[in-house]
């Protein structure tokens, strides 16, 4: 397939107009790699290195590890669709940020493998959001959207048979196949069978604070480790009776890209240590 017609079509499909992003402020050490329409929005085609792309590969993150499983393949013309265009651990902040290993994006570029980024449009509800695929792997019924982010929204409520948290974190357990964490600030019983849920990053007051106003009482997300990073949100989960429930960013986003390539043939590779919850 011509790339650019792959480029196109994931464009059409997945970016609206109001959509924005911010990766490309934490990306110099890499500029010279990078499309000027990605660093002007930080979203799309990040690295144009094909012209033809005859096999496709997802991940949440493109590691090291990943792009090394890529290389290791011996493929050319191909393509890696990530979900974020740059490493992202809590677990390092402030500089949460790590980039792309310089040898292999050169390598990337002399194999003609481009780089496909979709982060906010696919955080965004809707049958591909990262969310709501989430919740459905963890039979959740998802019913609205909230918590505005980037022109998209990220979060869902949705409704749940566990009748309570720790029901749920052993739910949560069986199909991440490890552990997770449960913050127990609230009652242990879930309020109205209802829980939010957003994948990923969840330390936000603001969206915490939403929760809050609609009477939710249980939030599953990726991300929940407790540090000087996260301080203020666990306060404010605390204070407002919030259970949080946290799976890793990975194994909370994974389930995107597993949906999204359903209909082809694809190879899926996850990155390695990942888990902070």
């Amino acid at each position: 397939m011509k790339a650019t017609q792959l480029y196109k079509q994931l464009e059409n499909d997945f970016i609206t107009p109001g959509m924005s992003d911010d990766w490309a402020q934490y990306m110099d050490s890499i500029a010279d790699f990078l499309c000027d329409n990605f660093k002007n929005r930080s979203m799309g085609i990040v690295c144009d290195f094909a012209t033809e792309i005859n096999k496709v590969y997802t991940a949440v993150f493109p590691s090291t590890r990943v792009m090394k499983i890529i290389l290791d393949d011996g493929i050319q013309d191909a393509m890696l669709f990530v979900h974020h265009p740059s490493i992202w651990d809590i677990r390092k902040a402030p500089e949460v940020f790590q980039q792309m290993d310089r040898i292999f994006l050169q390598q990337f570029k002399d194999k003609r493998i481009s780089i496909f980024n979709l982060h906010v449009p696919l955080d965004n509800f809707g049958e591909y959001s990262t969310s709501v695929t989430l919740a459905k792997a963890l039979g959740i019924k998802p019913e609205n959207a909230f918590a505005p982010y980037y022109g998209a929204m990220a979060g869902v409520f949705g409704k749940t048979t566990c009748a309570t948290v720790q029901g749920l974190k052993i739910k949560l357990q069986e199909i991440f196949n490890h552990g997770v964490s449960l913050y127990n600030y609230g009652d242990n019983e879930i309020k109205d069978t209802t829980v939010a849920v957003i994948a990923g990053g969840g330390n936000d007051v603001d969206m915490l604070e939403e929760i809050s106003k609609a009477g939710v009482n249980t939030f599953v997300t990726g991300i929940a480790v407790k540090n000087e990073h996260s301080s203020k949100a666990h306060a404010h989960a605390e204070k407002r009776g919030i259970n949080i429930l946290g799976g890793t960013h990975y194994s909370t986003e994974k389930w995107l890209l597993t949906r999204i390539c359903a209909p082809i043939q694809v190879r899926a590779v996850s990155p390695c240590n990942d888990i902070e919850r």
